[in-house]
């Protein structure tokens, strides 16, 4: 049996029901169309023995007219010329009456307008016999209506008008008249057609309605009738079924009713609505918060604790969940002002067909959470001590690190240097009388010196540059690029887009330089390089150095995972110095199309 009375007799009726009107209703449309289609045709045929009666009756009035007229060469009485006079004028009003209505229609007639093309040309060839005709029995009506006892002289050349016109009226006349009755012939026969199509079409509608309502309408019936058979039977069986699913379901709300009371009792547990109204609190639950007043009413969350916060929290977490449930730890407050921590899971579940609940089974972890929180916060704090001790060990190291760098680039250009230069200009000036030997000999020496002197100028400057600690790390850096230009062959460029001149202190200062210093010299060294940008831009909290290169490029994933060889350990030292200072190392590169490696340093 279906719901909301959908039934199977009732879907079987329904369809019947359908079936029957559509096939009644389709042969009703067929007959009413069909007496439409023949009535229409039958009015059009009514009009037709009009038409032919009134062309026929044409032919006699032109006769009599051409009678009349003739009567009056023999009469010479005045009276008796009056009345043949009367006859003609009525016989002639008549005549032209019924010529102009057969041609334009005349509703007091019952004659249409619409002839067809064939009898419309033969009324225009009739028409100037009709004229002349017409007009010369008006002029001897008009002169005797002026001069009854006029002489018969007057008016003979009419008279003989009308005769001559007679027998040219008449053949033509007969000729739209024959014209009518063929067509009126041609109209019964197509009226036979239409009936013949007609009863034709009305025959294979039945004989469709046949085939596809009527004959599958008892197939359905049949069919019908025998699942209603089996519905029955099994109708039987199911109410046995239900008997013993009747006695099984009260043993399972007997079973459920303990299993609530003792959940009630040694659970925490709760069910609300998907939009958080209270629908049932256990035992335990309210003892714990001291809720004792229960309404529909009541909001869970405003339940669990009376601080906003919290239960904005808790209100987030049964909106975001309702649908596929969550398990986590919720912080409540009692009515007393007692923290209390839960560990809480949120299971969605249909109480009924229209209506969903959510179940709330809770186990409290304040102890447990508190202990959490303590072991928590003694970690973090030994964890920033390490790390601020950490990284004051770290700045010092790098303070004396740069002071012996500063030490021994002063002793490498002021006594090295200046006695490799020494030993330059002596070789330069040595005079001996084998001049080719020494000649030879000397160009070496003085290659080799200008060697030495370069290699000794390029370890000075990559050590600490006075620029850095005089003018700050814009001079230097601008240093950094012209020098090593110069000393490679590089093209090595420097844009500051923003103009930044600010100082910094000494260790962000000296850190950016030695992490662009080592970007520098990786894109000469390693990516063959032939072009390298560096670029200076700043805002309010941010400055932002980027230094690019057009090199080969390579996979960064690969040199993070490297602790040894090229590359690897100085990715290593630029990570670690720009942790000393507080900013953020980017690199970006690809093979084949260089690399990128952008700082951020925080301005204080």
């Amino acid at each position: 049996m279906a719901k909301n009375g959908n039934s199977l007799d009732q879907r079987t009726f329904d369809k019947l029901r359908r079936l029957y009107i559509i096939g009644f209703s389709t042969i009703a449309l067929s007959v009413i169309i069909s007496q439409i289609l023949i009535r229409n045709h039958l009015s059009g045929q009514k009009s037709d023995s009009k038409v032919i009666n009134v062309a026929g009756r044409q032919r006699m009035l032109s006769q009599k007219l051409t009678k009349d007229v003739v009567a009056l060469l023999t009469l010479t009485q005045t009276d008796k010329r009056n009345a043949i006079k009367q006859n003609l004028k009525e016989t002639l009003n008549l005549w032209e009456l019924s010529h102009h209505a057969l041609q334009q229609g005349n509703d007091s007639l019952g004659l249409p307008r619409d002839n067809s093309k064939i009898i419309a040309q033969k009324f225009r060839v009739l028409n100037p016999v009709f004229d002349s005709v017409s007009s010369a029995s008006k002029r001897i009506i008009s002169r005797i209506d002026d001069n009854p006892s006029l002489f018969l002289q007057e008016y003979v050349a009419d008279i003989e008008k009308v005769k001559a016109y007679e027998g040219e009226f008449l053949e033509q006349m007969d000729a739209i008249v024959n014209q009518y009755e063929k067509e009126a012939e041609a109209k019964v026969a197509w009226l036979g057609n239409l009936e013949l199509w007609l009863t034709s079409l009305t025959l294979l509608i039945l004989l469709g309605e046949f085939l596809f309502i009527f004959w599958p309408a008892a197939k359905s019936v049949r069919y019908t009738l025998k699942k209603l058979l089996s519905a029955e039977r099994r109708a039987k069986k199911m109410a046995f079924d239900a008997d013993e699913l009747s006695k099984a379901k009260e043993k399972s709300i007997q079973e459920l009713s303990a299993l609530t009371r003792a959940m009630d009792d040694t659970l925490l547990f709760a069910r609300i609505t998907p939009s958080g109204n209270m629908v049932h609190i256990g035992n335990k639950f309210s003892h714990l918060f001291s809720f004792s007043k229960f309404n529909n009413a009541e909001l869970f969350w405003n339940v669990l604790s009376h601080k906003e916060n919290e239960q904005e929290a808790i209100e987030n977490i049964i909106t975001k969940y309702k649908k596929t449930g969550w398990q986590g730890e919720v912080k409540g407050t009692t009515k007393p002002n007692e923290d209390i921590w839960l560990e809480m899971a949120v299971i969605p579940f249909n109480a009924t067909e229209e209506r969903s609940e959510l179940l709330i089974i809770a186990s409290e972890i304040t102890e447990r959470k508190s202990a959490q929180l303590e072991i928590d916060r003694l970690t973090e704090k030994s964890f920033e001590e390490k790390m601020s001790q950490q990284k004051i060990i770290s700045s010092k190291i790098i303070e004396n690190q740069e002071k012996e760098q500063n030490r021994i680039a002063k002793d490498v250009h002021d006594g090295i240097g200046q006695m490799l230069t020494g030993l330059k200009y002596n070789l330069e000036s040595i005079d001996t009388k084998d001049v080719k030997k020494a000649t030879a000999k000397i160009e070496h020496l003085k290659e080799l010196t200008s060697n030495i002197i370069k290699g000794v100028r390029t370890a000075t400057f990559n050590l600490t540059p006075p620029e850095l600690t005089d003018h700050g790390i814009v001079p230097a850096l601008t240093k950094l690029a012209h020098e090593l230009g110069r000393l490679t062959g590089k093209e090595i460029v420097l844009f500051n887009k923003t103009d930044f001149n600010q100082r910094l202190d000494s260790l962000s200062e000296i850190n950016i330089y030695r992490i662009a210093q080592e970007a520098i010299n990786n894109a000469i060294k390693y990516a063959e390089s032939t072009h390298i940008i560096v670029s200076l831009s700043h805002s309010k909290n941010m400055l932002s150095v980027v230094i690019d290169d057009n090199g080969k490029g390579f996979n960064p994933d690969k040199v993070r995972k490297i602790k040894t060889g090229d590359g690897g350990m100085g990715m290593t030292f630029m990570q670690e110095r720009i942790k000393y200072i507080d900013g953020r190392l980017f690199l970006t590169s690809e093979k084949g199309k260089g690399t990128r490696v952008t700082l951020n340093i925080p301005l204080k």
